[in-house]
C-alpha cells in the first residue's frame, strides 16, 4: 500500500516517521506553493533525523527510517497512493482547501484519513467526493512513539475501509481503536477532564504542580496503563465510583461530579462489577482468580517499567 501524508508540519512528520521505522515508504507532500520549499524539506528531514538520534541515545531505535521518507511538492504523489493522510492546520477553511485539491488528483478509491483532533468527521463529509472513503485518524504526539491511534467514522464509512486502515495501522504497530464521530474522541476528551481539574487543583491550592505531576505520572497514570478506565470500574466496583462521585459532588462541584446515569442503572440493578458478575462487563463464567492474576500481572509489569525508569 502506497501511503502519503499531505502536510509536512509536525504530525506529518510524526506520521512518516511511524510507518518509514514499521518498514514502509511514506511521502510528505507540501501542497503551497511556496518558493523555499528546500528550506521546508530540509528542516523537516532535519527534525526527524534529530528524533532518530534521540531515540538512538535511549537504546529504543528499531531501524534507521528516514531514508524512506520523501518530502516533495509533486502531486503525482497523490495520484499514485492508497492511503492519504490529511494533516493540515486545524481549520475547517485548511481542510476544505486541502481535501478539494486531494479529491482532484487522488483516485477515487484512495482512502482519505484526516488527522484532525478537533472537527468532526461528518463535518468533513461535503468536503471530499467518494465519502465512503473517508474516516478520521487522529494520533497522539509523538505519533512514532504513542501506539494508540482513534479512527473516527461515520455511518457512511465502508467498512472495508476501517479494516484496511486498522490493519495497516496494526502491521505498523499501532492500536487502533474506533468511535462514532463524538466531540472529542476518546483520549482528548478524557485528557481534557484531567488536565481542567488538575489545573484547577493548582489554583486551588490543593497541591503543588509538580506533586500533581509525581501522582498522575506513578499513579493515575501507570494504573491506567496496566487497567483499563472502564474496566477499573468494574475491578473496584461500580459503587465505589457511585459514592466516591456522590461525596465529590457534594464537596467540590455537583456539575463536574455528577453521577452519570449508566452508573445509577447499574447500581440499581445490583450490577457492581466484577465481585458481582457483571458491570460494565461480563464476568459470569469466567475465571475470577485467573483474572485479578492477570490485571495484578499487568499492574507489576507497568510497575516495573516506571520502577526502571526511576533507577536508570
Amino acid at each position: 500500500m502506497k501511503i502519503a501524508c499531505v502536510g509536512a508540519g509536525r504530525m506529518g512528520r510524526g506520521i512518516a516517521l511511524a510507518f518509514a521505522l514499521a518498514g514502509r515508504e511514506v511521502t510528505l507532500v507540501d501542497l503551497k506553493a511556496r518558493p523555499d520549499f528546500g528550506k521546508l524539506k530540509t528542516e523537516a528531514m532535519e527534525e526527524m533525523e534529530a528524533s532518530l538520534a534521540m531515540l538512538d541515545e535511549l537504546g529504543a531505535l528499531p531501524q534507521s527510517g528516514v531514508a524512506r521518507i520523501s518530502v516533495v511538492q509533486e502531486v503525482d504523489a497523490l495520484r499514485n497512493a492508497d492511503l492519504i493522510f490529511e494533516a493540515v492546520p486545524e481549520t475547517l477553511e485548511a481542510k476544505r482547501d486541502a481535501f478539494s485539491r486531494i479529491c482532484k488528483l487522488a483516485r477515487p478509491d484512495a482512502i482519505l484519513a484526516s488527522t484532525t483532533s478537533t472537527i468532526l468527521v461528518t463535518d468533513l463529509v461535503p468536503l471530499v467526493t467518494h465519502p465512503e472513503r473517508l474516516l478520521n485518524a487522529h494520533w497522539l504526539n509523538p505519533a512514532y512513539l504513542i501506539p494508540l491511534v482513534e479512527i473516527s467514522v461515520h455511518s457512511g464509512t465502508d467498512k472495508a475501509v476501517i479494516e484496511k486502515i486498522k490493519k495497516l495501522l496494526e502491521t505498523a504497530g499501532k492500536v487502533p481503536v474506533v468511535c462514532g464521530p463524538t466531540p472529542g474522541f476518546i483520549v482528548p476528551r478524557l485528557q481534557a477532564l484531567v488536565m481542567n481539574e488538575a489545573a484547577r487543583m493548582v489554583e486551588e491550592g490543593a497541591a503543588s504542580a509538580e506533586d500533581i505531576d509525581k501522582a498522575t505520572r506513578y499513579g493515575l497514570g501507570l494504573r491506567f496503563s496496566a487497567i483499563g478506565v472502564v474496566e477499573f470500574i468494574d475491578y473496584g466496583g461500580n459503587d465505589i465510583l457511585y459514592y466516591a462521585s456522590r461525596y465529590l459532588a457534594e464537596r467540590v462541584s455537583a456539575e463536574r461530579y455528577a453521577t452519570p446515569e449508566i452508573v445509577q442503572r447499574l447500581m440499581r440493578e445490583g450490577h457492581l462489577g466484577l465481585k458481582s458478575g457483571q458491570g460494565f462487563y461480563d464476568y459470569r463464567g469466567r475465571d475470577g482468580r485467573a483474572y485479578r492474576k492477570d490485571a495484578l500481572a499487568r499492574t507489576l509489569a507497568a510497575r516495573d517499567v516506571f520502577k526502571r525508569r526511576r533507577e536508570g
